[in-house]
């Protein structure tokens, strides 16, 4: 038996433990350093509560079904011998051998549950100081960069349980890197598939734009539906240093047995930009937290979601536009469509902090239902601490029309075509504002797949 496959048993008998945390930690070589902000989280996490219903944030979630103590905190970590073609294969991605080199890019990470079988980085890219590689690699060879953003600001390990979980038990996921002035046009994409049933992922994405640089980085998560219960925990954290611009998209769509929790903090200085898209498909359970932190003056924060839900599935996104200093603007539409018996929950909070004058916030949350026995809430929230300033939201749930319905069938168009072509018009003022032609074309693709057609 390999080393690796020892300390993965060790940790599968041992579950969420002490014992399982320094499993994890030797079989990831940590350093001192790193090892003891590992226990330090265990720690934190055995001392918080578990979410309770009478939380706001939880008031509408259902934890009873997650079943931490059937699941394998620890997956194999040895990836060598397996293509990345066949990892995509494997994880039910169709055209995997276009999935890896989806158009341009300038690097691409690709992980097999908690190892990596492909870590690229463009030439041009690394002789400018472009660092894209899997976490763990880049903690090994590049710990003064890492430990200075990981789990220091954008998300520390004290911000929720489930977070702390995430600290102690990380296993994967990507660092990105752009030093200043540093312009980068291609994409960096990252994968993060799930094979074993039964496991626990841990995958962080660590992004950091330093002054003046620009990039644009794509997550993926996704994987087949597998018997059993599995649990996938993101972390993703995003740096926008002064005059800096990232374009991040995330892709979720994982199979119907996951219970996906992920929480995305971006952090954003003086005249920064970042332009975010999330896009939720997949999993049987999902509570994602994303927010965008505004701390210097004149910051952008544009924030677009897409999320479709349908069987039994249960989306719950809380998002956060945090507004710190003065001249912020933040533009957030989140759009939803739901089927069968499905139910999303959306809430979100603009939050103004005292002397954050002049700021400019918007905030949109829209949904389609398109059965009777789906449900969708909608809760937006204003905190507003400054008196000169414009913040307006807005929330609608409604049924596609069946005038509608009948108007495009009179013309000959089939009923699921008819519905499919309704629920496209409903996002594509999303879909337009993400000017990325790769990017819209999947998400028609994904839509009318979700519709039925």
């Amino acid at each position: 038996m390999s080393i690796t496959a020892d300390i993965s048993e060790t940790a599968t008998a041992t579950g969420f433990s002490r014992e399982g945390v320094e499993a994890v930690s030797r079989a990831r070589l940590d350093t001192g350093a790193a090892r003891d902000a590992r226990l330090r989280a265990w720690e934190l996490y055995e001392s918080l509560p578990m979410p309770q219903r009478t939380d706001e944030e939880w008031r509408r979630t259902d934890l009873r079904g997650l079943k931490l103590d059937r699941l394998r905190p620890y997956a194999a970590l040895d990836g060598s011998g397996v293509s990345p073609v066949r990892a995509l294969e494997a994880a039910g991605v169709e055209d995997a051998a276009a999935q890896i080199a989806l158009g341009p890019n300038a690097g691409v990470v690709v992980q097999r549950d908690a190892g990596t079988i492909l870590a690229t980085l463009d030439p041009d890219a690394a002789a400018q100081g472009v660092i894209f590689t899997d976490l763990a690699t880049a903690y090994r060879e590049h710990p003064e960069l890492v430990e200075r953003w990981f789990m220091t600001q954008a998300v520390p390990a004290s911000f929720g349980k489930f977070e702390a979980l995430h600290a102690a038990f990380w296993q994967g996921g990507s660092f990105l890197y752009v030093p200043k002035g540093v312009t980068i046009e291609a994409p960096f994409r990252a994968f993060s598939l799930i094979s074993e049933p039964g496991a626990a992922i841990f995958s962080h994405t660590l992004a950091v734009v330093e002054e003046g640089a620009q990039a644009f980085m794509a997550d993926a998560f996704r994987s087949p539906s597998l018997e059993g219960q599995s649990f996938a925990s993101a972390v993703v954290e995003l740096i926008v240093e002064p005059d800096a611009k990232l374009r991040y998209v995330q892709v979720q769509d994982w199979g119907r047995n996951v219970w996906n929790f992920m929480t995305e903090r971006a952090t954003l200085a003086q005249d920064a930009t970042l332009n975010s898209l999330h896009v939720a498909l997949g999993s049987k359970f999902s509570k994602a937290s994303i927010g965008s932190h505004l701390r210097g003056k004149n910051t952008l924060a544009e924030m677009l979601g897409i999320y479709f839900a349908d069987g039994d599935q249960f989306f719950d996104h809380h998002t956060w536009q945090l507004h710190e200093s003065p001249y912020g603007t933040s533009d957030l539409e989140f759009k939803g469509a739901l089927k069968g018996n499905a139910r999303s929950v959306y809430s979100g909070l603009i939050k103004v902090f005292e002397g954050a004058q002049k700021t400019d916030a918007y905030q949109q949350n829209r949904n389609l239902v398109l059965s009777r026995t789906a449900r969708a809430d909608s809760i937006p929230n204003l905190e507003i601490a400054a008196n000169d300033v414009r913040c307006t939201h807005g929330a609608t749930v409604s049924q596609v029309e069946e005038e509608h319905l009948f108007y495009l069938q009179t013309r000959g168009v089939p009923r699921s075509e008819a519905q499919n072509l309704i629920v496209e018009g409903f996002f594509r003022p999303i879909i337009d504002r993400v000017p990325v032609e790769e990017v819209q074309e999947f998400l028609r693709t994904a839509i009318a797949r979700k519709v039925g057609i």
